[in-house]
This record gives C-alpha cells, structure tokens and sequence, in this order.
C-alpha cells in the first residue's frame, strides 16, 4: 500500500488512520483468514443478521454491481461468497473520503495496483500514472494523468486465471491479458474492471458506453484497443502514444 500527501498539514497520526482502516478491512473481508468475518460467513458460523454493517453494504453494492454488469460481475465462487472483485476499490475510496474529511486536497491511495488521487502531485502537476505492459510489467506501455479520478486494472498476468465469465466458468479467459479502466473514482473503476473483464473482449465496448469512463485493454496478440476518450488523460509526452 501506498499513501502520499501533498498537502503540509499531514501528521503520521492521519498514516496511521488509514493504515489502521485497511488493517480492518483486511481482518473483516479476507478469505484467506481464519477469523475474518468473511470466512466466518462461508464457513456458516455467521448469520446474515449478525452480518456486520459494512459486510451488509458490500453485499448490497455486489448484488446491484451484477445487476448494472448483467450478470457479469459475481460474487459466487465454489459456492461461497467473494466480494474482492469489489471491495477493494471500495475500501480505498472510503479511505481518500477520510483524507478528504479531514481537509487533504492532494493526495495518491494505492493498494494492490488500484489507485485513487486526489488533487495534484508535489511538482503542482496532474499526477502521473504508468499502466503496465502486461508482457513485461516492469515496463509502462502508457502514461495516464489524472486530477480526481480512480483507476483500476484487471487481467491474468501476475494472478493467472482469478477471473472467470460466470456464463460459462469452466473457461479460461484468453482472449484478452489486461483491462484497464478509469473512473470518477476507485470503487467505480474497479468493479467495472473486473465486470468488463471477465466479458473478455467486448468488455472495452462496455466500458464505452458507460458515461464518465474511458478504458485501454490489450488482447493476448499484443493489441489494444481503448475507448474514444482515453486519449484525453494520456500524458502529452508520453513516448508511447
């Protein structure tokens, strides 16, 4: 995780705040944690009344997500319930909302890949953001720049086949290797991008048509394809473009 203040006024108490929250979020939604609320509700030790406030929201926020997607976002997985396609771009926007509270105008949350910023950068420039090449991540096959918005990426090259279309699950996706989407913030960015995903290659024609998102995906051929305006945050002099 990353968390960067531009503004003077940050203290380590306002760090420890956040890092405090995602602890949290952690032991309520990890899957991978024995005493996570989340495993507990697998495992059918807790019942939907005792569910927690925020397990509740996410739960409802997933159930409107497949809704929006048609079906395409899901949080069903061997029959037990994995919100991660979504929680995670929510948790990190509540997390720039107490920046926000508290005053901060600029500022850049990141964890697992998935990035808010808010502002501008301490050069007083729109913050700059690399998008990886999925066959060589050490390399940024594109620099984006955003004020005020989320971006997520979705796909197959460092996890392997996380992702399925739950139309049909026993098939891999790949067709396409990375999915990359911006939004007006991270928990929109990210639910879409993982949605728009596992449609495989009709997912950027998605992302099209959603009002306020532009999207850049790469098939496994090496191609990309992206919205009509994502060209309007690649960064000017991007060597790339």
């Amino acid at each position: 995780m990353i968390i960067e203040v531009v503004d003077s006024q940050a203290t380590e108490k306002v760090f420890n705040e956040i890092f405090n929250y995602f602890t949290y979020i952690d032991n309520t939604f990890s899957p991978f944690k024995k005493t996570s609320e989340l495993t507990k509700i697998n495992q059918g030790i807790l019942q939907k009344e005792d569910w927690s406030r925020d397990m509740k929201t996410v739960f409802k926020l997933c159930e409107q997500t497949g809704k929006e997607t048609l079906g395409y976002f899901n949080t069903e997985k061997d029959r037990q319930f994995d919100p991660l396609g979504l929680v995670k771009g929510w948790a990190i926007n509540n997390a720039a909302n107490i920046l926000k509270t508290k005053g901060f105008k600029n500022f850049y949350v990141e964890a697992g890949g998935d990035i808010q910023v808010s502002g501008k950068n301490k050069e007083n420039k729109l913050w700059r953001i690399g998008i990886k090449n999925p066959f060589n991540p050490k390399q940024n096959i594109k620099i984006i720049t955003l004020s005020s918005q989320g971006v997520a990426t979705s796909g197959t090259y460092l996890r392997g086949q996380h992702i399925r279309n739950p139309f049909v699950p026993k098939k891999e996706i790949n067709d396409i290797i990375s999915l990359t989407v911006i939004g007006p913030d991270i928990y929109e960015a990210d639910r879409f991008a993982t949605a728009a995903f596992a449609m495989g290659k009709r997912g950027i024609n998605f992302i099209e048509n959603l009002p306020g998102f532009a999207g850049y995906m790469i098939d496994n051929k090496s191609v990309a394809f992206f919205t009509s305006n994502f060209k309007d945050f690649v960064y000017k002099n991007d060597k790339t473009n």
